[in-house]
């Protein structure tokens, strides 16, 4: 099952054509595709039963976030090996670096992005995984998992970096800073939801390259993890972290730039396609 927003409504993607869930379902299910994720066993249910209606095309720009109003949104850093080699850091064992994007910087996957002044923002694309059932002191498993989409965890590292203590929240939750999409997939979707190649690129250039069957935490792993401290809620995001390749790894420090496109894929997902513009001092 592949489920998106469009324009603020929830909607099915079957056949490339968009299925508006509220009119399908007379009503059964509310438009807005936040509140889906509270009763995603039903949905799921009545969406494998129902006898789908034809869909109508759409633009991939009047897309938001699958996912656009998480209570909880966890990110995870340094879950694979060449990444945490990349930022001088020793691969963890027992717990990966845990930290937060707020929800504010969530958008769709085709948007402007106003760069900081005098920053240095970074890409890191992400497989993100979204929660559809309260999970807590759970075991290790995929049942917790309503789906899976495409997020770039932007970051502006001197924000990130600067003060006594690191400010990953903040310099990770610009305005902009999480999009999300083209669409939440469901794991069955998958031939194997644990190795699915993802990527991107800045102006055609390939800046990243890999696959999440490199994951050091797994993405039931990482629900039994976090959930031994605090309960996932349906509708939470977990970016499961980045490959290696990122800006501030390479030799050269590299930096997002006003003119830049970044491209962003997740095989058997889509892509995301952020623009970058000088932002307001």
């Amino acid at each position: 099952m592949r489920i998106a927003n469009l324009s603020g409504r929830l909607v099915l993607i079957h056949h490339h054509k968009a299925i508006d869930v509220a009119e399908a379902s007379a009503g059964l299910f509310a438009p807005d595709p936040q509140a889906v994720y509270d009763r995603w066993q039903e949905f799921t249910a009545w969406a494998s039963a129902v006898e789908l209606p034809g869909g109508a095309a759409f633009d991939e720009r009047d897309l938001g976030a699958p996912v656009p109003a998480p209570r909880q949104v966890f990110a995870i850093g340094l879950n694979y090996r060449e990444h945490a080699a990349e930022s001088g850091f020793a691969v963890p064992d027992t717990l990966p670096p845990v930290f937060t994007k707020f929800a504010t910087a969530i958008t769709g996957p085709v948007t402007e992005v106003a760069l900081p002044p005098g920053g240095h923002t970074d890409w890191e694309v992400e497989l993100v995984a979204v929660i559809g059932k309260r999970a807590h002191h759970a075991q290790p498993s995929w049942e917790y998992v309503a789906g899976l989409t495409a997020g770039q965890d932007l970051s502006e590292r001197i924000t990130q970096l600067a003060g006594p203590a690191p400010q990953f929240g903040l310099g990770k939750s610009f305005p902009g800073f999480a999009p999300l999409g083209p669409f939440l997939v469901s794991p069955d979707e998958f031939g194997n939801p644990d190795d699915l190649e993802l990527g991107c690129s800045i102006n055609g250039e390939e800046m990243q390259k890999g696959r999440t069957r490199d994951l050091i935490f797994s993405i039931p792993t990482l629900i039994a993890k976090l959930s031994r401290v605090l309960p996932l809620l349906p509708g939470d995001v977990i970016f499961t972290g980045t490959p290696a390749g990122v800006g501030i790894g390479r030799d050269q420090q590299r930096w997002l730039a006003p003119g830049d496109e970044l491209v962003s894929y997740v095989e058997g997902i889509g892509e995301l396609r952020q623009t970058f513009v000088e932002g307001a001092n």
